[in-house]
């Protein structure tokens, strides 16, 4: 598959690996969009790619970490790239861990923002039932659809969030969902899931797992599993920030992922 991405900067004259940043479940390479400009003022070229059933990428049946490493990997040799450093949001994280697990040579070093290599808490049902509700034939407006996620999902944070998957149509064409919510919906369980172990070997690299001091998805529970596949993993909480650490804490994300990078 190949996938649609976003170039920051210029990838012939990059001396060190770039950055490849991988959005979580619903996103797209646009939640990026804060972080890639200034990590490029930084120096760092920042590709950033659309994944699977995701924003302007293909959409298919099939939807599991392994294909979303392919697709990688795909991307990788398409641009003819020997290494990168993928740093990856949530969904995104564990694209990027089985990449740098399955495909090893091609990772200089990894980052996983606020997600472990075990299964995660689902708090993805009533998200999907929300969306999946929501009836595009009769849709009016965007703020139509906001009041409608509203009635379900608390957060405006969110909602927005989510919203960015919605599109406007045209004549021929009514409102139309960007993401393949009915492929990710049957595959959430592979989703939150982590994939087998039996075929792939610890990664020896440097690993950085950035996690919000306030969220739960990276634990004292999951800490164990983390050590075991990634020996020279360093666990880094950010304070004041949940789940989304590049958003609600930019500043502090960016100091730690920069420190990082520079050795």
């Amino acid at each position: 598959m190949q996938l649609h991405y976003r170039l920051y900067g210029d990838l012939k004259a990059a001396a060190k690996p770039p950055l490849m940043l991988l959005h979580g479940l619903l996103g797209s390479s646009s939640n990026w969009a804060g972080i890639a400009p200034r990590l490029a003022e930084q120096g760092h070229v920042c590709l950033v790619p659309d994944l699977r059933n995701h924003g302007r990428s293909p959409q298919d049946h099939h939807m599991d970490y392994p294909l979303m490493a392919g697709d990688l990997l795909r991307l990788l040799d398409d641009l003819e790239l020997e290494q990168v450093i993928p740093i990856g949001h949530s969904m995104g994280a564990k694209a990027a861990m089985w990449l740098a697990l399955s495909f090893a040579d091609r990772v200089d070093r990894l980052v996983a923002v606020d997600m472990a290599p075990v299964r995660s808490p689902n708090r993805f049902e009533p998200i999907f039932d929300a969306l999946l509700s929501l009836d595009l034939q009769r849709l009016s407006s965007r703020q139509q659809a906001e009041e409608h996620l509203a009635e379900s999902l608390e957060s405006p944070m969110l909602r927005q969030y989510l919203l960015q998957n919605l599109l406007p149509g045209d004549e021929q064409q009514g409102w139309r969902w960007r993401a393949n919510l009915r492929v990710l919906d049957a595959a959430l369980e592979q989703i939150l899931d982590f994939p087998p172990l039996e075929a792939v070997s610890a990664f020896q690299g440097d690993a950085l797992f950035l996690y919000g001091a306030e969220s739960n998805y990276v634990s004292t529970e999951s800490a164990p599993s983390i050590q075991r596949l990634f020996p020279f993993a360093r666990l880094r909480a950010v304070p004041g920030a949940g789940h989304w650490v590049y958003a609600e804490q930019p500043e502090a994300f960016l100091a730690a992922l920069l420190a990082f990078l520079a050795h």
